[in-house]
């Protein structure tokens, strides 16, 4: 049996950020800053996770996965290929900017990455909403006079989001994230994002923020119209699953526990309330907040005694 991996979270100013983290999550933020994103797992060449415990601490991911690759992700994953999903907290005090990534087709030849996410709506402010597709019949034509006009916001699908909610948001998919979301977002390992559209705001320098409105244009899927969140997801529920991984809703209290057998894949957990014991070669406990990588050579239980709701993502490697 193995141990559980658990990293050092990043933090990230942002604009559109701020302190709820510290309130939310319990975390120790650094003073003085408008911390819009914690990155929990993320192996880039300008971001790279930690390991903060265990017989691996002090190592980067990509020192993890070549030294280690075929214990934490399975004999046939290269330890040269970078780690597949980035996982992000999100703490939006002001509405993100309207964007888009580029879907494989166009991400080649735009020189950027293809993103598809899932956003899991874990808190709310009254009234929190998101824009994601845009509202039945717009055009292309239409939306290209409207940017010109600085008019946009009336041509883009919203809807209102609850605790529990999930969307998908697929590389080409609209969107942008709404004041008073705060959000568990997982992804694919990318971060190319183009704004197309930034309500006239400034950047934490003061100056205006760069567009890439041709980009945009490129990549935006134009006949994606009103999608609607998937709403109250309860345990059992699957939250995505395409190409680049599935994420199910589960929940361990009581008796239940979650299995996962040695050599058949890693996962990735989020518990996303409560707290959790995880038992491999020895007993973890994880909190609300935390994101857990169970390496493939592991062997895992999962237990809870009070209730704790937790997000598996699988199907990655």
């Amino acid at each position: 049996m193995s141990s559980p991996i658990f990293f050092k979270p990043l933090y990230m100013e942002r604009v559109w950020g701020g302190r709820g983290l510290e309130a939310k999550l319990g975390r120790t933020l650094p003073p003085e800053k408008i911390i819009g994103e914690s990155w929990e797992i993320v192996d880039r060449p300008e971001a790279q996770s930690i390991v903060s415990a265990g017989n691996y601490k002090g190592l980067t991911i990509r020192e993890l996965l070549e030294a280690h690759c075929e214990s934490i992700m399975g004999p046939s994953y290269d330890g040269n290929t970078p780690f597949p999903i980035l996982i992000k907290w999100l703490d939006c005090q002001e509405k993100l900017s309207l964007q888009v990534h580029p879907p494989a087709r166009v991400a080649g030849e735009l020189k950027g990455e293809p993103k598809t996410e899932n956003w899991y709506i874990a808190d709310v402010e009254d009234g929190a909403e998101m824009m994601v597709g845009l509202k039945k019949g717009v055009t292309k034509e239409q939306f290209e006079a409207a940017l010109k006009n600085n008019a946009l916001e009336p041509l883009v699908h919203k809807a209102t989001v609850s605790p529990g909610d999930s969307i998908f948001v697929w590389s080409g998919r609209l969107h942008a994230i709404g004041a008073g979301n705060f959000i568990l977002e997982i992804q694919q390992n990318s971060d190319t994002t183009y704004r197309v559209y930034d309500w006239g705001r400034v950047g934490l320098d003061g100056q205006p923020r760069d567009l890439h409105v041709d980009e945009s244009m490129k990549s935006i899927e134009f006949e994606d119209f009103e999608p609607e969140p998937q709403r109250d997801t309860q345990p059992g529920d699957t939250l995505a699953d395409c190409e680049e991984f599935r994420i199910v809703k589960e929940r361990v209290e009581g008796k239940k526990t979650l299995c996962f057998p040695a050599n058949t894949e890693p996962v990735l957990v989020n518990i996303v309330s409560g707290c959790v014991e995880v038992q491999g070669s020895e007993l973890t406990r994880f909190s609300k907040g935390d994101t857990v990588l169970l390496p493939f050579n592991g062997g895992f239980e999962i237990v809870s005694y009070e209730g704790a709701d937790l997000l598996i993502t699988d199907r990655f490697a």
